[in-house]
């Protein structure tokens, strides 16, 4: 999936790098203190600050995953997202830079999109096989070099113990990034008359198949009348309010309007069924006779 960025895009995006690139770090001493009054007194002129200082490193990691087609700005964009929940999540007690532990939430973020949207079909379900997706390439470079070009069986199974994955995912993987989502529109040939659409099973039902299920259907509900037919009032009464309603009545509240008990109802409810039941097989047995 190929992306294009307009030259106003393009030089907006050029205006913030540069803006990004040169806009001075915080010492260590000043980005906890910023870390700080934002996350206990929520004051966004710090957490403004700290973000602003790091955006040279959402900028620096957007520009690893370029080559997958996005845009940078959306890159960046996402980029940033990581950045504010780093600094929202940052705690300076834990003597760490706010650097190396923004890297980890920017990167995620990036890898989060690009799974989303490099292709319309959901790539990397599980964290195995997004690590796969984002180095297969690395790796596959390596062991393809070894075997001149090309990766035999075995070198599959290296990848996939190097990865700890199945082999089967390491061909399905191989096959996604080696080629990009076609359209089901586009021509089969260079004539274009005939479209890959066009060869497409339809895992629908046929119209004879259609036509078959409405007359069963019919038939099923003739017989289901001529059943019900053969019931008592009382026993209809409870079939039709407690089986065939949107929203079957309560035991107790259709035996208060009947004025009998909820066991009574349900006994006549068990009896009326097993009537129904008889009647429909002995239908079904005789159209098979037929």
């Amino acid at each position: 999936m190929k992306y294009t960025e307009t030259a106003a895009t393009q030089r907006a995006n050029r205006r913030f790098i540069n803006r990004s690139m040169t806009t001075a770090l915080p010492s260590r001493e000043r980005e906890f203190d910023l870390a700080r009054r934002w996350r206990e007194n929520e004051d966004v002129e710090a957490l403004h600050e700290l973000v602003t200082a790091y955006a040279r490193l959402v900028i620096k990691i957007a520009g690893k995953f370029r080559h997958y087609g996005l845009p940078m700005s959306d890159l960046v964009q996402e980029g940033n997202i990581g950045l504010l929940q780093a600094a929202t999540r940052f705690e300076p007690e834990r003597e760490i830079r706010f650097s190396t532990y923004a890297s980890w939430w920017i990167r995620s973020a990036m890898q989060d999109f690009v799974l989303r949207n490099w292709s319309i079909v959901r790539t990397g379900t599980t964290a195995a096989q997004k690590a796969l997706f984002f180095n297969l390439r690395r790796i596959r470079a390596k062991y393809a070099r070894e075997m001149e070009g090309w990766l035999s069986d075995e070198s599959k199974y290296k990848i996939a113990h190097e990865m700890r994955v199945k082999k089967t995912d390491v061909d399905e993987m191989e096959k996604r990034l080696s080629t990009g989502d076609q359209s089901l529109n586009a021509p089969v040939s260079d004539l274009g008359e005939d479209e890959w659409l066009g060869f497409l099973a339809d895992g629908g039902p046929t119209p004879e198949d259609m036509v078959i299920s409405a007359r069963d259907g019919a038939t099923r509900s003739a017989w289901l009348a001529e059943a019900l037919g053969e019931l008592s009032e009382r026993e209809q009464t409870i079939v039709r309010e407690r089986r065939l309603r949107e929203k079957p009545i309560t035991l107790e509240a259709l035996g208060h309007q009947l004025g009998i008990s909820k066991e009574r109802v349900r006994q006549i409810e068990h009896k009326a069924l097993g009537k129904l039941r008889t009647s429909m097989m002995a239908r079904c047995g005789e159209s098979a006779a037929a």
